[in-house]
């Protein structure tokens, strides 16, 4: 390894964002940004204070290819691990694999995701005909729910198929590792690469969920005293917010791969601590949704208004994760 790549990983190791690093250092995070990508070498001065806030030798920081050394206090680089086992590392070549895997994936479970929402909306869209015509309102809620079945169905199939691909990767959101040379700075090249097209379907798929409404309440409005027409409109909605959604998981599945082999942000060793708390109460907060949303809607038969429960819970779930981050770190 080079310079830039154990400065990267050390700082990794310890839970350090660039600018815990930049503080350290009492240097600025564009400095650190541009050691860890190998723009600019820092001077003797702050490789002796990296070498000692991290625990190794300068030889170990200076000598590319040099591997870690035991540091005064007989342990492994610096780490809350309990084990001085030594981390996994990621070679090029399974980083390309992971991130090729991914891309592939992308799409289909974004078409997973857009399935599971558009998946009431020929029900909801049906039995909006129900004041119309009794006998057809009741084979309408039929067929609607039919179709739904079968899309949640086919959306779980292709859940399934993604995940299986990636099995053997799935210690990348979990365990505490290291890159290989080169990869760092590949998996840069490609995220600086992707950075303009991340933005555009972000920004596309937040407006198109934000826009769904307008018809809804415009045409409610409009046709208040029809509900075939305000039904219509639920459905059209569902329509328009799956297409927004299905950009939104697409392009974050693709950056999301790159944030896990750099250990960024939701992956770094931090949150991945948190993460092991968190995560089994997260599927259980959702889980309990799902089972609330089904009930109310099967027992009122008022699809068109149950989607609700959707949107509070997701306002909800950001303060429901910070009450247990809170506890986690009350505790931990």
């Amino acid at each position: 390894m080079i310079l830039a790549d154990k400065i990267t990983n050390e700082r990794k190791k310890n839970g350090w964002s660039q600018e815990d690093l930049a503080e350290k250092l009492s240097v600025s995070r564009q400095s650190v940004s541009k050691w860890e990508s190998a723009q600019a070498v820092p001077d003797l001065q702050k490789i002796l204070k990296m070498a000692e806030i991290f625990g190794v030798s300068t030889d170990y920081l200076l000598k590319d290819e040099l591997e870690p050394e035991i540091n005064l206090d007989n342990s492994y680089f610096k780490s809350d691990d309990t084990n001085s086992s030594p981390l996994r590392s990621i070679s090029l070549q399974e980083a390309n694999e992971f991130l090729k895997i991914q891309e592939k994936n992308a799409p289909v479970t974004a078409l997973g995701v857009s399935l599971c929402i558009i998946s009431p909306a020929v029900l909801i869209f049906l039995t909006g005909f129900e004041d119309l015509n009794e006998r057809f309102g009741v084979i309408g809620s039929a067929i609607g729910l039919v179709v739904l079945l079968v899309l949640v169905a086919i959306a779980v199939f292709l859940f399934m198929t993604s995940s299986a691909k990636l099995k053997k990767f799935e210690f990348l959101e979990k365990e505490i590792f290291e890159t290989a040379y080169g990869v760092t700075g590949m998996v840069k090249e490609k995220q600086n690469e992707n950075a303009e097209t991340h933005t555009r379907h972000l920004s596309l798929g937040i407006i198109l969920c934000i826009l769904s409404v307008i018809p809804l309440v415009s045409l409610s409005i409009l046709f208040e005293d029809k509900d075939y027409i305000a039904t219509a409109c639920v459905s059209l909605l569902l329509c328009i917010a799956s297409v927004g959604v299905n950009l939104i998981v697409r392009t974050s599945i693709i950056e999301g791969s790159y944030k896990k082999l750099l250990q960024e942000n939701d992956y770094s060793v931090k949150a991945k601590k948190e993460n092991a708390f968190l995560s089994p109460l997260s599927s259980i907060y959702w889980l309990i949704i799902t089972a609330a949303y089904l009930a109310a809607s099967f027992i009122t038969n008022r699809w068109e208004i149950t989607w609700i429960i959707w949107p509070v819970s997701a306002v909800i779930y950001p303060v429901f994760i910070q009450i247990l981050k809170l506890i986690h770190k009350k505790n931990g």
